[in-house]
């Protein structure tokens, strides 16, 4: 009778964590594709719009390591968690009544303080209760992916019938039913077992001429991809698409995202040569995407781009993480990971957000793409001639060791 009653708890902590994952990745992609139109509505123009968006990848640098602090220190992922989601659901009401832009800035700087590390203690959350099988973890991440798709193309036909002015209350009650989700789940007094960040393995990690390239061209690749990310609902209105076709076209972004990963880990070669030569490849996608992107005329052409987000996107940073563990010692790879993604969301997110909305709002949607097209060839031209002096002369992991770094020091 026990073991039936087990079962039976298993499997409901089970599926609200698929809810949870569900839900929050489907408020955030109502809060990523929607929230730029709601502000135009109310009157800002693009270059406010990209320094307000701009603000959420500047306060993550902040919020990340606070709430990471406290997560490891109560050793309650579920508690903090439910914390800051009850946090942004209260901020996020102040974003929305906000009576001036100066109201509007402030309470985003609170709402990012919450909202940005969601994500990745969602990831800390799900880890912590499937730690005895980790490898189901791509199970829990897959049904975000089809929260992010179905919501997006769900909330854009919503959206159109009730009016972009109503956008608080879908973004609301989504987050109160991811609040419930967390709350069905059962106490979890753990952490996630992931390796410390070590400060000293920031300077062993800056002398590896190797990553310290991979960074900056990978710098160069996802300016535009913020860009894109930032305004590309506001250029589909441009272009005379509704609601409905922006969240068309975030659903064509994702639909593909977990077969592309799934091809990716199960064919994709390990050794470094290949993963540059890979990456390289990525980036004359993504040159192509935005010359689409800066050619198309109708809404439907961008909509129907956006499939490539699922090769690009998805491709770059899987590899990417991949080139990480390659570069560097294992020592040092949550030095280097944070690293990858503090350069990838945290510096290009306020460098494409800022700059995005200075060229859209000056020279039009179709410069911004031209502009996004030329960085990332740059970025392409770098990862081949970066691949061809691999091939040339061969990598060891012991390139930058802390015995260097100890004759810096």
């Amino acid at each position: 009778m026990c073991t039936v009653q087990d079962a039976v708890k298993k499997q409901s902590k089970l599926a609200s964590l698929k809810a949870f994952n569900f839900l929050i990745y489907g408020t955030m992609v109502i809060f990523t594709s929607f929230f730029q139109l709601y502000l135009q509505d109310a009157g800002m123009d693009k270059l406010e719009i990209g320094s307000l968006m701009a603000l959420g990848p500047f306060v993550s640098l902040i919020a990340n390591p606070f709430w990471t602090f406290w997560s490891d220190r109560l050793q309650n992922t579920r508690r903090i968690l439910l914390f800051m989601m009850t946090g942004t659901l209260l901020l996020i009401q102040f974003v929305f009544h906000a009576g001036t832009y100066n109201m509007i800035y402030v309470a985003m700087i609170l709402f990012f303080f919450f909202q940005s590390p969601l994500f990745a203690q969602s990831n800390t959350l799900i880890l912590g209760y499937i730690a005895d099988k980790p490898q189901n973890f791509g199970a829990y991440r897959n049904w975000g992916s089809i929260g992010w798709a179905v919501v997006a193309i769900s909330a854009g036909l919503l959206i159109d019938r009730i009016g972009i002015s109503r956008l608080s209350f879908l973004v609301t009650g989504i987050l109160l039913l991811a609040i419930g989700t967390v709350l069905l789940l059962p106490p979890l007094r753990a952490a996630s077992e992931t390796p410390p960040i070590r400060l000293r393995g920031f300077g062993t990690i800056v002398i590896n001429r190797y990553f310290v390239a991979f960074t900056l061209l990978g710098v160069l690749v996802s300016v535009p991809n913020v860009m894109n990310n930032t305004f590309m609902s506001l250029y589909i209105t441009e272009l005379g698409g509704s609601k409905t076709m922006v969240g068309l076209a975030m659903f064509l972004s994702s639909f593909l995202e977990v077969a592309v990963l799934v091809l990716f880990h199960r064919f994709l070669k390990r050794s470094l040569t290949t993963l540059i030569g890979c990456l390289a490849l990525v980036s004359v996608l993504f040159c192509i995407r935005w010359l689409l992107m800066a050619g198309a005329t109708h809404p439907l052409e961008v909509a129907i781009i956006q499939i490539m987000h699922c090769i690009t996107f998805g491709g770059y940073f899987f590899v990417g993480t991949q080139v990480v563990s390659q570069l560097v010692p294992p020592v040092h790879r949550a030095s280097a990971q944070s690293l990858f993604t503090l350069t990838w969301s945290g510096i290009s997110g306020m460098i494409g957000s800022l700059a995005g909305g200075w060229l859209f709002q000056n020279f039009g949607g179709q410069a911004m793409y031209n502009t996004g097209f030329m960085l990332a060839m740059f970025g392409a031209i770098g990862f081949i001639i970066m691949w061809y002096w691999l091939r040339m002369q061969g990598h060891h992991k012991g390139d930058s060791t802390e015995a260097e770094l100890e004759e810096l020091l």
